[in-house]
């Protein structure tokens, strides 16, 4: 793919501007360069290696704490071995270690942070007003949700740095001053980027993303947090877990034919519902494990986040070694295969290792999936989707094919959609759906470049996006002509599906498939083609039937580095380097710290809103046109909750100021949520079950907090978001009877009894919610929390990052 016209013609409008150094990247954006010098990875390879003498030793330190019988799985070693006080993590209140798992709040050092630009900004403004010259862990930075995808990389990347340049040169000097590896936008996706270049077995990470799980399928324990949680790492501070449980998928055979790693995820998305994974880590296990390729373990571990799991890990195998060698840490790959084989093994579970539940899935007859709409967890075999689509009146066609994104954009997925392609093309056949791709990075994109799978998919008429997250996160300006709210239905290998995530347009259907079966479906444009046992008219009235693609899992020389202008910027920090915010930014703003919880309990609470329905991050704070604002509170907080459905309405975004006297007014729910923090009047949310479902977005807790609110109470959490929530000073309530959602309504008034107690006693203590009626009448409402001690610090302090600058003065 050369270097185009249009490409240069973009770059110099850039450079007069003055927004492309002559040494930036674009500038000498050669596509298929390999680098000539020594590797990155291998320059790196002491940074990027866990310290495995002190985990082998801490491996043994638990042993002697909970018994030389005591059987382990592969994610309690790594997890326990990052502990920062063994014993009193193990053995505070979980019966002297009997009841670990569910009960046991987990205090752990991670070995790195990783985090995307869209939740960087808030994260480094919070780390920044800590005063500390850098952080205490490698911590790196990735430049991938901010580039819209439209009419291909040589267009939209440099239109994407000039629109974010303020952000990116924020992000960029603040990396610089402390120590963090900048990998500049155009480099690829976070999680495909880690993959390639810092997870290795025995990782212990966390990640400003939902699917930093992708990490599981190099043997490592990646879990995805918000900013806040990030910052811990950061600073030194341990970071806090509640011990998950541990569901054990025993994978049995092999895969053949169309079927690919991504249907075993999208099978268990089927069974166990977006909630079901909800505190446990998903360890796999089982004789078909070592048939799967490094890559698609780690497509799998990616969309355990769909299923609600802390995280999801592979045990150590010869793929992940291959790998290791492939992307040029032979050295790494070395030292874990070492520890593999040492008597303490850290990557694999003890024989007899139990879990507290088990799922077998046989590969040999697992059939392609297709899940969704508007959920990833409405699964069905590919068999009977034709049948599904006439029964829930689905549009019968699509308008766009989409593969590739962090989830499946691996040298194995995009060879085998190239076998596809190629198959289409000798028979005189076009895409009938616009069909684009996106590479997971750059390392990624210059292999395929090099091979000629990107000119394959080129010369067939796809579109090349750039090496970003684009229309997977809802970075996609479409060009087919789709108005918002117009029906209609899109392809793709991407992770999740909500209403309205990929165009903005609510109406849009998507659905999740592997790559392959997008790939073969764009051909017909139809979505009751069924590419197992269909045929396609071809120009030459012969009928052509796609044979199954195979798999090739690694390329043969290994994988090219690409443009090393790509590569990130060093880990040193540079203590007399500026950061750059300007004053008058309306994309960045200085965070003040919120106010502290009140000395009593809380009262004279208002309604705000009641939720009917799913509330994920994207209804909570919407992304699009949003994340430009991801690093300025008060500007983005404009979107909050935009997205929830009025359970007592049925509207959207429309919520009552009951306190007016006469026909209550009505607005958007952040303008009446602004307008009651003028007055000084703090509120509450009421929603329904896995509140916060979906990514790991911070601000979804943030904005609220910004705007006064205080509480919200819904009948379940989705893990992350809970979390989020806690750390920036509010407080997560349960309904002990679900049935009680229905007994409170906006405009009452809610008063907590035993809430101050219980945060003044580290979290111990019942706590009762007393509900004055707005039509009159009074109420009590029996509700539970999950407030550690830790947490309860937080929430009296006014936030996580109040309780440690008040540590630090």
């Amino acid at each position: 793919m050369p270097n185009t016209g249009l490409q240069s013609k973009a770059i110099a409008t850039l450079r007069r501007a003055g927004h492309v150094p002559s040494n930036h990247a674009l500038s000498r954006r050669l596509l298929a360069t390999e680098a000539t010098s020594k590797t990155l990875a291998q320059s790196h390879i002491s940074s990027r290696t866990p310290p495995y003498e002190l985990l082998f030793n801490n491996l043994r330190k638990v042993r002697k704490v909970l018994g030389t019988r005591r059987r382990l799985t592969v994610a309690e070693k790594i997890l326990y071995s990052h502990l920062h006080n063994i014993e009193d993590s193990l053995l505070s209140n979980t019966q002297n270690g009997h009841q670990i798992r569910g009960d046991a709040t987990l205090q752990i050092k991670p070995d790195r942070v990783a985090m995307q630009d869209a939740s960087a900004q808030m994260a480094l403004l919070q780390f920044m007003s800590c005063g500390l010259p850098s952080t205490a862990v490698p911590t790196s930075i990735h430049c991938d949700h901010m580039i819209v995808g439209e009419r291909g990389a040589d267009v939209d990347l440099p239109a994407s740095v000039t629109g974010n340049k303020e952000v990116f040169d924020f992000l960029e000097s603040a990396a610089k001053r402390y120590g963090i590896e900048f990998w500049p936008p155009g480099a690829g996706i976070i999680h495909q980027t880690v993959l390639e270049n810092y997870a290795v077995p025995g990782l212990m990470m966390l990640g400003t993303d939902s699917h930093t799980p992708n990490a599981g399928g190099l043997g490592a324990i990646a879990i995805g947090v918000g900013g806040a949680d990030a910052v811990d790492a950061m600073v030194d501070a341990p970071w806090e877990l509640k011990a998950p449980k541990i569901l054990g998928i025993n994978l049995e055979g092999r895969l053949s034919g169309w079927t690919a790693p991504k249907d075993v995820i999208m099978k268990l998305a089927g069974l166990l519902t977006v909630r079901g994974g909800t505190g446990f880590l998903i360890e796999y296990f089982g004789p078909g494990v070592d048939t799967l390729s490094c890559t698609g373990m780690a497509t799998i571990c990616n969309m355990g986040a769909e299923v609600g799991a802390t995280t999801s890990i592979f045990p150590c195998t010869k793929s992940m070694k291959d790998y290791l060698d492939s992307t040029h840490r032979s050295d790494i790959a070395r030292s874990a295969h070492i520890a593999v084989n040492e008597p303490t093994s850290l990557f694999t579970a003890d024989e007899g290792a139990e879990y507290d539940d088990i799922i077998t899935i046989d590969l040999s007859t697992l059939e392609p999936h297709i899940n969704g709409p508007f959920t990833p967890d409405l699964s069905t075999p590919i068999s009977q989707f034709k049948d599904a689509v006439k029964v829930n009146e689905w549009p019968e066609s699509f308008g766009a094919g989409l593969i590739g994104s962090c989830t499946n954009s691996s040298y194995q997925d995009m060879t085998r959609a190239e076998q596809l392609v190629k198959q289409a093309s000798a028979a005189g056949l076009e895409p009938k759906a616009d069909f684009f791709i996106t590479p997971g990075s750059e390392q990624i994109r210059a292999t395929l470049a090099a091979g000629g799978t990107l000119e394959t998919f080129s010369s067939a008429g796809g579109t090349i996006l750039a090496n970003a997250c684009g229309p997977c996160i809802g970075q996609w300006k479409r060009t087919d002509g789709v108005s918002k709210g117009e029906k209609n239905a899109i392809f793709s290998s991407y992770n999740r599906n909500f209403k309205g995530r990929n165009d903005g347009n609510p109406s849009t259907m998507n659905f999740l498939a592997s790559p392959e079966i997008v790939t073969a479906m764009s051909y017909a444009g139809s979505t009751t083609f069924n590419p197992l046992t269909d045929s396609l008219p071809t120009p030459s009235g012969t009928p052509f039937q796609f044979t199954p693609p195979f798999s090739i899992k690694l390329p043969f020389r290994g994988f090219a580095q690409g443009n090393p202008e790509f590569a990130p910027t060093p880990g040193v920090p540079e203590s007399a380097h500026p950061v750059i915010i300007s004053p008058t930014s309306d994309r960045l703003a200085v965070l003040e710290p919120f106010s502290p919880f009140p000395s009593g309990e809380l009262e004279g609470l208002r309604v705000l809103y009641k939720v009917k329905g799913q509330c994920t991050t994207d209804t909570i704070s919407a992304a699009g046109p949003w994340l430009k604002y991801k690093g300025h509170l008060p500007n983005i907080s404009a979107n909050t909750l935009i997205g929830a459905v009025n359970a007592e309405t049925g509207e959207t975004n429309v919520a009552y100021d009951h306190f007016e006297p006469g026909e209550p007014p009505k607005s958007g729910i952040p303008q009446l949520a602004g307008k009651w923090k003028d007055q000084g009047k703090e509120w509450m949310v009421v929603a329904e079950g896995n509140y916060g479902e979906g990514s790991a977005r911070e601000h979804a807790a943030l904005q609220p907090r910004y705007l006064g609110g205080r509480v919200i109470l819904a009948k379940s959490f989705a893990r992350i978001h809970e979390t989020n929530l806690k750390k920036q000073g509010i407080v997560p309530l349960v309904f002990e009877n679900e049935a009680d959602y229905e007994e409170i309504g906006a405009g009452d008034v809610v008063s907590t009894v035993g809430l101050y107690d219980m945060l003044q006693n580290g979290g111990k203590g019942d706590v009762n919610l007393k509900i004055e009626k707005r039509g009159g009448g009074k109420k009590i409402i029996n509700v539970k929390h999950t407030i550690s001690p830790g947490q309860a610090g937080f929430i009296l302090a006014g936030s996580a990052l109040n309780l440690m600058a008040n540590k630090a003065a």
